[in-house]
């Protein structure tokens, strides 16, 4: 038994050594390559302090204390080349006019280089009060954080339901993730129930934010935290654009990451120009950031200007998850002598398709988020850099597994006989 778990310990060792010396390592990327000054990230905290937020339910005390203690501790962690603002909603009017109460939204510390000690000064100064002013308070917190090419982020803490209707929240973070304006709102539910978790939750994902149900002032703390930190990541933003019903007239994309709205069972199209000995890659991904019909699908097709087919990725979904994402390869071969250059550049029109359908309550406008990956790069020189049968560089890792296989099992017989041996001789 000791032999045996020996034996499978340095099995065990060898493997590990041999995988790791075979593994690559990848090395990172530089960051801001062209040299150029990048732009501060942006995050603009929305404090709900509304008059249910004197409900004493969270670890013994009110919300509001749960939301001040976790605003200070974020202040102090929060990356010096992050831009933090502080808004409000229902932190001045006490009265019961609605139209008034509705209003009701501030910037209590403005964007830009944070003065810690000046925000937290500003956040003791809060107190339950007023309505709940959701939707008008995304749309001033978007304008606040409007400009620049960094990366921008609202962090929505709210304990209840907008009470501004007919200003559907759902609505207005749609409406700002039209915008293209790379706007990203992830939502904190305190203590929330079913309502609040799924109007915070809807708005969130109409922006692809997160949406947190927190119910300790710890938790609360740690994720505000951790969605500041995030803002600090570096990013690529995605940049707008238009595709066309067709090919003819289509924008002409580089290489890039891409963001467009795709109507329900709309074809958009999009042309890039591919060199020969060029492969293009490309890939897209479509969300349904609302309630949709079962059984839906996404097709990505490379076709000539002539409406050729050239190759095609799809992939279908049930309802299952929220983005369906498909992606596709074509190689250009490499220019004969006899051909000119003007005959060999080739223009690949990409069609982006989709199947989904809305239920009859549901709105189509805006529509359905797009996102397209599209790059360019040297196609494989030799037919067996294409696929390798599939395995391309992993046939190493594949012949370091036969090889250790082997030698374990050689090991191991031997070891068997010599016991065996030593059995008979005893």
């Amino acid at each position: 038994m000791i032999i045996r778990k020996r034996l499978a310990a340095g099995t065990c060792v060898l493997f590990a050594a041999l995988t790791m010396g075979l593994t690559p390592v990848g090395a990172s990327a530089a960051d801001n390559p062209d040299g150029q000054p990048t732009a501060a990230p942006k995050v603009e905290l929305v404090l709900d302090v509304s008059g249910s937020m004197r409900a004493r339910d969270i670890d013994g005390g009110s919300r509001m204390a749960a939301a001040k203690q976790a605003f200070n501790e974020v202040l102090d962690a929060t990356p010096k080349e992050v831009e933090l603002g502080i808004r409000t909603l229902g932190a001045n009017y006490r009265g019961e006019d609605r139209k008034v109460g509705c209003k009701d939204t501030a910037q209590l510390y403005p964007v830009g280089p944070l003065d810690r000690t000046e925000a937290k000064t500003a956040v003791a100064t809060l107190a339950p009060t007023g309505w709940t002013p959701i939707g008008p308070a995304l749309l001033k917190a978007a304008d606040d954080l409007n400009g620049g090419d960094g990366s921008r982020r609202i962090v929505l803490i709210s304990d209840g339901e907008d009470t501004c209707q007919p200003l559907d929240p759902c609505e207005v973070a749609r409406d700002i993730a039209a915008k293209g304006i790379n706007l990203t709102i992830d939502t904190l539910g305190l203590v929330p129930d079913a309502k609040t978790r799924d109007q915070l939750s809807c708005i969130a994902e109409a922006t692809g934010g997160t949406y947190t149900s927190v119910r300790h002032t710890d938790e609360l703390t740690d994720r505000v935290g951790q969605l500041v930190d995030r803002a600090a990541d570096p990013v690529v933003n995605p940049v707008a654009v238009e595709g066309a019903k067709e090919c003819t007239g289509a924008p002409e994309i580089k290489p890039g990451l891409y963001a467009d709205r795709e109507t329900f069972g709309e074809h958009r199209f999009y042309r890039v120009a591919v060199a020969p000995g060029q492969e293009l890659r490309a890939s897209v991904s479509v969300a349904a950031d609302r309630a949709v019909n079962k059984d839906y699908g996404v097709l990505l097709r490379a076709v000539t200007e002539h409406g050729r087919e050239i190759v095609r990725g799809s992939e279908a979904g049930d309802g299952r998850t929220d983005v369906i994402s498909t992606g596709l390869r074509y190689p250009k071969p490499e220019q004969n002598d006899d051909e000119s250059d003007e005959a060999a550049a080739e223009t690949v029109c990409l069609q982006v398709s989709n199947s989904y359908s809305a239920p009859a309550s549901v709105k189509t406008t805006p529509g359905l988020p797009v996102e397209l990956t599209v790059d360019v790069v040297d196609a494989p020189s030799a037919a067996s850099d294409l696929a390798a049968f599939g395995l391309g560089r992993g046939w190493w890792l594949l012949g370091a597994l036969v090889l250790t296989g082997f030698a374990a099992g050689v090991l191991w017989g031997w070891i068997s006989r010599w016991r065996v041996a030593v059995w008979r001789t005893n």
